[in-house]
């Protein structure tokens, strides 16, 4: 039998994860957009210091990256991300730790060491950036890690307040096939949101968000004639090469930003198509409330992709839309959880 206090305590610190996770998200983004992803060039200190007041009165300290001058305002930006990512990788720890002395009775234990693992990953991810002048794969990839990261907390926390309410009831057993066909639409979904997502990272990393400055078209074409599809998806260059700033050409962005814009169509078709089943299906009314949350998450995030290329890409609407990423893929692992739930209460 397992203390409701430590039950109690694992509930409010998964709560607080997904917070700051969430949180840590959206920093991560600003970070990117105003160009303070290497402000600090050393890992996990700035110029050697814990803040970048110690490295501003440190000319030693500053002297020993002469290419680097340290500009303190961007490198409050960087630290402020490290130390709220820091906060989060110690409150994952205490999670992890609580589930494994639980023999995995609210938790399970080797979910708990993955999510562990996970952010792990991530903060290497996130010293690659740093000493590796933002790679764009080990960006994309730091990106991923973190919605993932998201997702994985998410997924506890939805679990946790089931295990807290009562079982949900099974649907009729006509319905089995509805419930079946609706789960497997929402898991397509997912998987081809992670497709999206790894779009929208590599749009960012490569800085092609501005190649298409106009809606609905991209430089005045519906398809413009001149991408380079073969030069856009390159995954590796060169180790040392600086990419502060994007290296490639401008067919190239155009490339990455107009396939993520088709990406973009993909979900709003495969999201709203599973929705729309979901909806019809009295069967399924337990799950509406989901779907309408789906749909909803989707049209703000849609706006949002709209509105930041008409307004030419303000910081606050551009770091918005990762943040709608992020509810966009909440809304629908909720969606998957309960059709889940669901499934599971027929067994």
């Amino acid at each position: 039998m397992v203390p409701a206090s430590v039950e109690r305590w694992i509930r409010g610190l998964s709560l607080a994860a997904v917070l700051l996770c969430f949180a840590v998200i959206l920093l991560g983004a600003y970070t990117r957009l105003t160009n303070s992803g290497i402000s600090c060039p050393d890992w996990p200190e700035c110029y050697g210091h814990l803040t970048p007041i110690g490295a501003a009165d440190s000319p030693r300290a500053q002297a020993r990256y002469p290419g680097r001058p340290l500009n303190v305002d961007d490198a409050w930006h960087e630290m402020i991300h490290r130390y709220v990512a820091g906060t989060l990788g110690l409150i994952i720890l205490l999670i992890t730790a609580l589930a494994v002395a639980s023999r995995g009775r609210i938790v399970g234990s080797v979910y708990a060491l993955v999510l562990f693992a996970t952010v792990l990953a991530q903060a290497v991810l996130g010293m690659l950036t740093v000493t590796w002048l933002l790679k764009p794969p080990i960006v994309t990839l730091h990106l991923l890690f973190g919605m993932t990261t998201l997702g994985l907390l998410w997924w506890m926390w939805l679990t946790l307040q089931r295990s807290a309410s009562a079982a949900p009831r099974a649907p009729p057993a006509p319905a089995a096939a509805a419930l079946r066909l609706a789960y497997r639409l929402a898991l397509f979904g997912l998987g081809v949101l992670a497709v999206q997502f790894f779009l929208g990272a590599w749009t960012s990393a490569n800085y092609a968000q501005y190649a298409c400055p106009d809606f609905p078209t991209c430089q005045g074409y519906w398809w413009p004639p001149h991408m380079d599809f073969r030069d856009a998806f390159v995954l590796w260059r060169s180790l040392w090469v600086d990419y502060q700033g994007g290296i490639l050409p401008e067919a190239a962005r155009v490339a990455i930003h107009f396939t993520h814009r088709l990406g973009a169509l993909a979900v709003t078709l495969v999201l709203g198509g599973t929705c729309g089943y979901v909806l019809s299906r009295r069967a399924l009314c337990a799950a509406r409330p989901y779907a309408y949350a789906v749909l909803a998450a989707l049209v703000l995030q849609l706006a949002i992709g709209i509105t930041m290329v008409l307004e030419s890409f303000p910081l606050g609407i551009t770091t918005a839309h990762t943040g709608g990423a992020a509810l966009l893929l909440m809304a629908l692992l909720a969606l998957v959880h309960k059709l889940h739930s669901m499934r599971a209460a027929r067994v």
